[in-house]
């Protein structure tokens, strides 16, 4: 309801007002004008406030409507006002197009023409109109919304690729629901099972410990997904490799150059494929270059500081401790540098450390980790990708998705 007044005490307008509503008064006018006490409607009709009300109010000082500004002549907002209601109806109105354009355009459809899209968008943003996307998903059979899972939210190598592929959907007009498994299979099924509920369009599972059952669930509904390490490229799924080999081969070689032999190897944890597979690159560089790894070189970590910080420990207690150590993470080579250091060591004078993942304070740490960098960015766009094609039911079976990973070398490491 909007309310006019000419005169300066416009509380006594709104208690009159007021009265006139307790009086069964009721009024849907867009806006009313009071004079000489009558409240005249813009529809037309009015009323005449009684007069016992009317000298009531008068005399009457205070109102939780009161005005203090004199002379006020300006639109004042009160509580009646019936909006008119935004819908699919109002936008095409607007862009002067058929609500089955404004329907395409929202849903991205090809059939529109640019010039036409933006006219709608245009609307769109003016009366600033929200589709409802449950609607979208029943009419369209799409929810427009991808599914990520990941290990560890904690872990900064996951916020960093959450955040790339993220970016990369909104740009597209796409959600993104995010799961965390913590590194537990058990989890990681009821990850999967809240992607189904969800009805994502597709689901990107950048983790390792993968519930086989439950995957096999995703196949036989059709629900495009894209794997990291762990699955097969199908009509439904595609899968993208790291190249763990080529970056754990090029930390090797580096330390070999320092004259680095005894070379330790610090482990993730070996249920997910993705540490074991770091772990037997490592094992495989060593005897390339004729060295045999002894069991008490190769520690078992976590993939977080802590498992560092024991997995550390274990190594210095050697008789003969080693070198150098490679670590399964970045986490993991933080947790062994704090207890070379609390053990009154230096890195590198003491002993050369190299981490995995090349996480965003890497270069931040005293010295500046060496690392093996694997790009969150690149496989952010990968999977983004790779999930749209299968979307779209494009052949993937062919396609060939590999991530690289190469050293960077900083100052953790030196020469023997």
């Amino acid at each position: 309801m909007i309310l006019f007044s000419p005169r300066p005490n416009l509380y006594a307008t709104l208690h009159a007002y007021s009265e006139l509503r307790r009086n069964t008064v009721a009024s849907k006018a867009a806006a009313i004008v009071y004079r000489s006490g009558v409240f005249r409607f813009y529809d037309g009709s009015s009323r005449r406030l009684p007069a016992a009300s009317a000298e009531r109010f008068r005399s009457r000082r205070t109102s939780r409507y009161y005005s203090s500004v004199p002379g006020l002549a300006t639109p004042l907002s009160c509580a009646a006002r019936s909006p008119i209601p935004m819908n699919i109806k109002e936008v095409a109105k607007l862009a002067k197009v058929s609500t089955a354009t404004v329907s395409r355009t929202i849903n991205g459809s090809d059939k529109v023409s640019a010039r036409t899209a933006a006219r709608v968008q245009k609307a769109i943003k003016e009366l600033n109109f929200y589709p409802n996307t449950h609607a979208r998903t029943l009419v369209s059979g799409r929810s427009r919304m991808l599914g990520l899972i990941i290990s560890d939210i904690t872990n900064p190598f996951f916020p960093e690729l959450v955040k790339h592929f993220e970016d990369q959907a909104v740009q597209k007009g796409l959600e993104v629901i995010i799961a965390n498994t913590d590194y537990k299979p058990k989890r990681m099924t009821e990850c999967i099972r809240r992607m189904l509920e969800r009805k994502v369009d597709g689901a990107a599972i950048m983790t390792s410990e993968a519930d086989p059952a439950m995957l096999a669930e995703l196949t036989r509904r059709n629900i495009p997904t894209v794997f990291m390490d762990t699955g097969k490229n199908t009509a439904h799924s595609a899968n993208i490799s790291i190249d763990y080999a080529q970056g754990i081969q090029e930390a090797l070689q580096h330390l070999f150059s320092l004259n680095h032999r005894r070379i330790a190897f610090i482990a993730g944890p070996l249920n997910l494929q993705s540490a074991q597979r770091r772990l037997d690159a490592y094992i495989a560089g060593m005897k390339a270059r004729g060295v045999d790894v002894g069991s008490d070189l190769i520690e078992k970590g976590d993939h977080r500081i802590e498992g560092g910080i024991s997995a550390m420990r274990n190594l210095l207690r050697l008789a003969e401790r080693p070198t150098a150590v490679i670590t399964s993470n970045d986490l993991t080579a933080i947790g062994a540098l704090g207890t070379i250091h609390d053990a009154g060591l230096e890195v590198p004078r003491d002993i050369s450390l190299i981490g995995f993942d090349d996480i965003s304070f890497a270069h931040l740490t005293q010295p500046p980790l060496t690392t093996i960098r694997l790009s969150r960015s690149q496989l952010a766009i990968t999977a983004l990708a790779a999930l749209e094609r299968l979307i779209r039911r494009e052949d993937t079976k062919e396609t060939d998705y590999t991530i690289p990973t190469h050293l960077v070398m900083r100052g953790s490491t030196r020469t023997l």
